[in-house]
């Protein structure tokens, strides 16, 4: 008789179910066009005139009367997405239904809903293809240069060229979506960080709250640590040196990933926290996460055919990241030695979501790293950085090293936010197609169609060739700026002269501070020849009547 009641008791509870529920329209869009800082910052205004983006209804808050009539009923409202006009609920399937009844003023505002257990959306799964494994192709290494600890994975992408010219990520802002950011206020690897106030602030969308420097999972701390970390050995008590890819930029930390689970509301917290990026003004958006067939709840999975960049919720809303002029720079995945689902995952597949695959210290492919091509045949991953023996910062601010393409992710994340900063009046789209064509595996004797390889892409991309190859014309400077190209150089380099200087004095010193070269130039000459000087890095100071600039000169 117990057992019976028991059983009877709880078969009268039906099942909580989530789901998002889409509304018609937005009625407000009049009154916040015509405020836009009621939408977003001013920067993020500025960078949509930048690019000549125009806002639409996606910039638009959800229409707060929805939302209360939906508070009205017996759902439970987890997270909200403007960009998608929905919101992510959980309620019996009964409840959800209901909800396409509800109105205001006799008018039905609700469009759709959509289950996350799709049998409920009477979708019918489909069959996993069979995955497909490239040939590998050795590629020469490239010469090391002194960062520490992550010297190669820093040279390997030939990101010190960036460097090398004052290209370190500064204006740039990062967004690092992740699982948990514990002990960034204190360790010593965020000191310069936390010093120049290059921690912008961030946000536990898990939680809801501002504190999001803890956290069980150290995750999202790591991948910081690898595009802003900095230790200099003997300073502060470091004993290591390290230098992230991108350690001048400024960041924002948000953690959209419940890291004990797998649950459909993670996709929906990352979208709220790529909206809450692009509301700032971030101009890069790192992702060390991804999702597909290991949700808590296997009815939530999803299939090898839904990895077509426009089926998965996170990454819908990766494509309108990217269509407010963000980059997003994500990992591919782990899966790659899984032989039920050695796939990309969700928002990876995303048409326009740089997807970032793992290579080993020699630049061969690791082997977990995930395959692509996406169920519609498009290449993925895009490009790969250093993913396995990756250097990172650990808990204990030591220098460590992890595998995975959650770590290739943000050494890619890093370099880009350099590159853009050098070349500012490129677009994000510009950005990642240069990053794709200067891939080893990009044959350009036969573009368009490149090189194929469905776990590399187009394989580990030349940021020095990048920078090489686009003209002075192209890069940021103001009217009293200096700047001289190339760099690296062989035989000679350009001095580009400010506005109304005719003449500059020059100088190169060695690294112990011994002057090598001194001589005034004028702007008819722009032309220092360096061939005499032995192979190595120098010191370049140049002056004018308004400024004195110095450079590191790395001469080949």
């Amino acid at each position: 008789m117990v057992i019976l009641f028991v059983f009877s008791f709880s078969g009268i509870f039906a099942q909580v179910e989530d789901a998002w529920v889409y509304f018609k329209d937005k009625p407000n869009e009049a009154s916040y066009f015509a405020t836009p800082l009621n939408m977003l910052t001013q920067r993020s205004l500025d960078r949509r005139e930048r690019y000549s983006i125009p806002l639409d209804s996606k910039d638009v808050p959800i229409e707060a009367s929805y939302v209360s009539k939906i508070n009205e009923t017996p759902v439970s409202i987890l997270a909200r997405s403007k960009w998608l006009n929905a919101l992510h609920i959980q309620g019996t399937k009964a409840e959800i239904d209901a909800l396409v009844n509800l109105e205001i003023d006799g008018n039905y505002f609700v469009a759709s809903i959509e289950f996350a257990n799709r049998s409920l959306n009477g979708s019918k799964p489909s069959k996993i293809k069979n995955k497909i494994r490239p040939k590998k192709k050795n590629v020469s290494t490239l010469t090391n240069f002194d960062y520490g600890n992550a010297e190669n994975q820093i040279l390997m992408l030939g990101a010190d060229t960036l460097h090398l010219n004052n290209f370190t990520g500064d204006g740039m802002q990062i967004a690092v979506i992740d699982a948990g950011f514990p002990k960034v206020d204190s360790l010593l690897a965020f000191k310069r960080l936390r010093d120049n106030g290059q921690i912008l602030g961030g946000y536990d969308f898990v939680n809801r709250s501002t504190d999001y420097d803890t956290g069980g999972s150290s995750h999202g701390q790591i991948v910081l640590s690898i595009i802003g970390g900095y230790l200099k050995n003997g300073v502060d008590g470091a004993t290591s040196n390290y230098v992230g890819t991108a350690p001048d930029a400024k960041f924002y930390l948000f953690i959209s990933e419940n890291a004990p689970v797998e649950v459909k509301l993670e996709e929906s917290l990352w979208v709220e926290a790529a909206e809450r990026a692009d509301s700032l003004g971030v101009d890069v958006i790192n992702t060390s996460l991804g999702y597909s067939v290991f949700f808590d709840n296997p009815n939530h999975n999803y299939d090898y055919n839904d990895m077509d960049g426009q089926t998965a919720f996170i990454t819908r809303g990766a494509e309108i990241a990217f269509s407010r002029g963000m980059i997003l720079v994500n990992s591919a995945g782990n899966e790659g030695n899984d032989p039920d689902w050695p796939y990309i995952n969700a928002p990876a597949d995303g048409p326009s979501v740089l997807t970032i695959g793992a290579v080993k210290s020699d630049r061969n492919i690791a082997t977990f790293s995930s395959y692509g091509p996406t169920s519609d045949g498009r290449i993925k991953p895009d490009v790969c950085a250093q993913g396995q023996a990756t250097a990172i910062i650990n808990t204990s601010s030591n220098v460590s090293s992890g595998n995975g393409t959650s770590y290739s992710s943000p050494v890619m994340a890093g370099v880009i936010a350099c590159l853009w900063q050098a070349f500012p009046n490129k677009t994000n789209a510009e950005i990642i197609q240069l990053v794709k064509e200067s891939g080893h595996l990009y044959d350009i004797s036969i573009a368009p169609i490149p090189t194929v390889d469905y776990q590399m892409g187009y394989g580990i991309p030349d940021f020095s060739s990048i920078f090489a190859s686009l003209n002075e014309e192209e890069l940021e400077i103001d009217n009293d700026g200096i700047l001289f190209y190339p760099n690296p150089s062989s035989n000679r380099i350009h001095i580009k002269f400010p506005k109304d200087i005719n003449t500059l004095k020059v100088s190169i010193f060695s690294i112990s501070g011994t002057m090598i070269f001194k001589n005034e130039i004028e702007r008819t000459n722009p032309d220092v020849d360096i061939s005499t000087l032995s192979t190595g890095l120098y010191l370049l100071k140049i002056e004018s009547g308004k400024e004195i600039k110095e450079f590191k000169l790395l001469k080949n």
